[in-house]
């Protein structure tokens, strides 16, 4: 007999597509837009079934020491010093790239590392102190190519290939690195 995986549903206004999601508590959550019928729910959770079991499991295996969560308190502590960090990494890669931006914003986000903006603002995930130098390096230069290409498109990818070569590697390291933070 097959398990059946519990799962807390948020609608969105704001999601354009479904998201999952799965914590180091075991627990399940799908993102969707406000629309979608609960049949296109169930399949989308249907066909990511063997993930979730893995990432499920994976927690498990896991030392929950080995995971760090964070408080309000360590955003205020540690928000100047990701404005700082990000200011200093966003002038040397500009020196390359010369893109214009409005501002920088340091933010307390639970599932993004940055976001760049229709107004051109550079929106960042305070958490990035936190990692090694190439996985900020890769975020700041990531946001940064948006805007010139506001997409993920051939020409976007070459913009971020331009100074981090062996991007795709260390996109899928942020990617391990992830499981570590919430």
């Amino acid at each position: 007999m097959e398990k059946k995986i519990s799962y807390k549903l948020k609608r969105s206004k704001r999601a354009k597509r479904m998201r999952l999601a799965v914590y180091c508590d075991g627990s399940v959550v799908i993102t969707s837009p406000f629309g979608a019928e609960q049949s296109l729910i169930e399949k989308f959770l249907t066909d990511k079934k063997q993930w979730v079991w893995d990432k499920i499991q994976f927690f498990k295996s896991v030392d929950s020491k080995a995971i760090r969560t964070f408080s309000h308190k360590d955003y205020l502590e540690n928000k100047d010093k990701a404005l700082a960090l990000v200011h200093e990494r966003v002038r040397f890669y500009n020196k390359i790239y010369g893109f214009s931006f409005n501002k920088i914003f340091i933010k307390n986000q639970k599932t993004r590392w940055g976001s760049c903006s229709c107004k051109q603002n550079l929106n960042l995930n305070y958490k990035i102190v936190f990692l090694p130098e190439k996985h900020q390096d890769y975020i700041i230069v990531h946001e940064m190519c948006h805007l010139k290409e506001f997409n993920h498109s051939r020409k976007f990818w070459a913009l971020v290939e331009k100074v981090l070569p062996n991007y795709l590697d260390i996109k899928k390291e942020l990617r391990n690195h992830e499981l570590f933070y919430k």
